[in-house]
């Protein structure tokens, strides 16, 4: 090959992964003149700017006003609107009183009803709530807007929930499945959610069932940019991830689809989570799944939707949303074996390959996967051994993650390029042989374990496909070769990014082996390149420059500013007050009331509170007293009854709180009840850490315990009580936070935080 034509074959491919990408999700463009009955990017953003200029979780004074905000949109589309008020603890113990938006066009048949559903809380206590899920709520309304102004009643009701709390347990889902009787009635639901704020809008099902009649369904539907793919799905259906959706699915057996995106996961429930950042591009891909799915399945027979069946499917450019029956699956991984086994055959009797060659042919790929394994699982820990302050970003991914994410990319194709250099001696067919073969035992351990990769093989059929051609012509096309490397580039240069984005840069290893196994799919045409040597010190280049900009971006500024924390813990008992931070390296902000040498906090005398990742205190520090009111608390019952003793008690604050948490150590409980909300019996026997319940307090409502213990008991009660006002607290006179910092979130933060404790003989 000249070497004219390995370059030009390299930017082909390369153009190539830039359409896997471009053609992900529609190209924003300002649309806000487009007629009424087009859903408009614009006019949903205009609605967005209006719910998320504060944060408004539940029990914060925006919640309200952004409330009442949606309703009024509904209203004034025609439909009447109705709150379903009550309380719930979900099944995280965290209880609230939600506050669901409902609203019903009815449709001109009987039958089930299509669900529109979104979340309008925020995350507490700083997150602004515009791409989560605030992006969700306006396009339902847009959609649904743009909708009505064609003037056509549906075939089937449609439904819209706009639910509260689900930031707090999926509360306001649990609230409606369980005590609203138009659950009864829901067929499909569409969930509108988001990790981040830009990106493609990933579809994800959930289905108790098979998902074949939905992909059926959604193809039919056939929304113009498709992202999807069953890996996706079989890794959803094994994280502990849920959204409402997963409640409609549990409880009331009611499947459907979610569309969330996750890029700039960064974002994710904090203050940056604003209107601004959200990607335009992001907002008008969500607006395309709604206008083709409302558009269908307001028409659609919802009641024959259900499957036992299962099917793989994926989605690239220009072809959509692909599929084909779980049936299909070890079929088609038997004609692949057979297909490499026939080629393997002609090549031994026509001397294109030789047992020697395959054996040699091993050691390259293995060295590949092997180097590139190792670097992208040690990847994380040295980086947070060189920048600790990565340490306080709990998402795990950094601003400058997608320049780790190319930089290892980089490196894997340009060490594969050094292996496979000019010094290596094989042959092109006998080093296709052991890329070829291991690519099918992983795609037949997939199959085994995780069947909705099985279209992993698809890549691997076009692999031996090569390897076919090799082994009949010696001089193939290399234009050819190029071709048959598209579906790798289209399928699995998508998840190079994926994985480390939505799961953290911990999984900085899944970037490194694909971008390794891409490189090995690749290799038909890369092993005909002269220069191949020219193209992997190339690759180190830049994934050095890579590398080189992420230290340069690795420090914090106003535009990627420090997550950091600060809180007043006092102690009602004996009047003992301390500064507490989650941050692992403390900013000078956090440090000028930690002092220069705060205390390590496992030494803090069981200091401890509850959090998303299991998130404990970092350092602790002694601070002045304040006369700071602990909460109260009332027993109204206290007997026994049949071996039981039960006690009825009522915890109230004397301050504005938002949360109240209770403990109640290693103290038996046969039953309890919160605010009339029995804890199931489940929930009791797994309670972690000893936490009784949290409740996230609206309208500093007290907190009602029921308890029935076994006769003789004693109970040791210890009570979290928080208020998120540390920094306007007038006691207090905390400055703002510079403007590179922001409050760390999924943690309690900027936050007076009294502990009482109760000990019951």
């Amino acid at each position: 090959m000249k070497p004219t034509t390995s370059v030009v074959s390299f930017l082909i491919l390369l153009f190539f992964t830039y359409l896997a990408f471009q053609f992900a999700m529609p190209a924003y463009r300002p649309d806000a003149s487009l007629p009424k009955t087009d859903f408009s990017t614009d006019r949903a953003l205009e609605q967005l700017r209006h719910i998320s200029q504060k944060p408004h979780g539940v029990g914060f004074p925006a919640h309200t006003a952004v409330r009442d905000y949606i309703r009024e949109a509904l209203e004034g589309m025609g439909l009447q609107t109705e709150l379903q008020t009550g309380y719930t603890a979900g099944d995280w113990g965290n209880l609230s009183k939600a506050e669901n938006i409902l609203a019903r066009l009815p449709g001109r048949e009987p039958g089930k009803a299509l669900l529109l559903l979104s979340h309008y809380d925020s995350s507490p206590h700083s997150s602004l709530g515009a791409s989560d899920a605030g992006s969700g709520v306006v396009t339902i309304l847009e959609g649904l807007r743009a909708f009505l102004a064609a003037n056509q009643q549906p075939k089937n009701d449609l439904i819209v929930l706009i639910s509260d709390a689900e930031e707090l347990g999926l509360n306001g889902a649990d609230l409606f499945v369980n005590s609203h009787p138009w659950a009864h009635d829901v067929g499909l639901v569409l969930n509108f959610e988001a990790r981040g704020s830009g990106g493609p809008g990933y579809m994800l099902i959930e289905t108790n069932g098979g998902n074949a009649g939905l992909i059926d369904a959604f193809t039919a539907a056939a929304p113009p940019y498709p992202v999807a793919n069953s890996l996706a799905y079989s890794i959803y259906k094994m994280l502990p991830n849920d959204t409402d959706l997963t409640v409609f699915r549990e409880d009331g057996d009611i499947q459907g689809f979610n569309f969330a995106f996750i890029d700039d996961h960064f974002d994710y429930h904090t203050a940056l989570d604003s209107w601004e950042r959200l990607d335009r591009n992001t907002l008008a891909h969500q607006g395309s799944y709604l206008v083709s799915l409302l558009s269908y399945f307001s028409e659609a027979d919802l009641a024959r939707l259900q499957s036992p069946d299962d099917s793989v499917y994926f989605n690239m450019p220009f072809l959509g949303l692909m599929h084909y029956p779980n049936t299909f699956i070890w079929p088609g991984f038997a004609l692949a074996l057979l297909l490499l086994l026939a080629t393997l055959i002609t090549g031994l009797r026509n001397g294109t390959l030789s047992a020697r060659g395959m054996a040699f042919g091993l050691l390259p790929a293995l060295a590949v996967l092997g180097l590139n394994g190792l670097l992208g699982y040690f990847a994380w820990p040295m980086l947070k051994a060189a920048y600790p302050a990565y340490t306080d970003m709990l998402h795990g991914f950094t601003y400058n993650g997608y320049l780790y994410i190319g930089a290892l990319a980089a490196l894997a194709f340009g060490s594969g390029f050094l292996i496979y250099g000019r010094r290596y001696k094989g042959n092109a067919a006998d080093a296709l042989v052991a890329p070829a073969l291991l690519w099918l035992l992983l795609c037949g351990a997939l199959n085994q374990y995780l069947p909705g990769a099985a279209f992993f093989v698809l890549p691997g059929i076009a692999l031996l496909a090569g390897l076919l051609i090799l082994v009949l012509e010696p001089r193939p096309s290399p234009y050819l070769f190029t071709m048959l490397g598209v579906p790798a580039l289209w399928l699995f240069a998508p998840f190079v990014k994926m994985f480390p984005v939505g799961l953290g840069l911990k999984m900085l290893v899944t970037a490194s082996l694909m971008s390794s196994f891409i490189f090995l799919l690749l290799l038909g045409i890369f092993l005909q390149y002269p220069q191949r040597r020219r193209f992997g010190w190339l690759g180190v280049l830049v994934g050095a420059g890579l590398l080189v900009g992420a230290h340069l971006t690795s420090g914090f500024t106003p535009e990627r500013p420090k997550p950091s924390s600060l809180l007043y813990v006092m102690n009602a008992e004996n009047g003992q007050a301390h500064w507490a931070t989650y941050e692992k390296v403390p900013s000078a902000w956090t440090r000028a009331y930690l002092g220069s040498n705060p205390a390590d906090a496992a030494s803090s005398n069981g200091l401890a509170l509850s959090s998303k990742y299991s998130t404990g205190f970092s350092f602790v520090a002694e601070a002045p007293s304040k006369e700071v009111l602990p909460p109260e608390l009332s027993v109204s019952q206290d007997t026994l009854v049949g071996g039981q003793r039960l006690l009825t008690l009522e915890i109230t604050s004397q301050r504005p709180v938002n949360r109240l948490e209770v403990f109640t150590g290693d103290s038996p409980i046969d039953r309890a009840a919160v605010n009339g909300i029995p804890l199931s019996e489940a929930f009791l026997q797994q309670r972690r850490g000893g936490k009784l319940i949290t409740h996230f307090v609206s309208d500093n409502d007290p907190t009602r315990l029921e308890l029935a213990l076994p006769a003789g008991s004693s109970l040791d009660l210890t009570v979290y009580e928080a208020s998120n006002d540390l920094l306007t607290n007038p006691l207090f006179s905390v400055p703002p936070r510079p403007e590179d910092q922001i409050p760390m979130p999924f943690v309690l933060n900027d936050a007076i935080l009294v502990i009482k404790s109760i000990h019951f003989e």
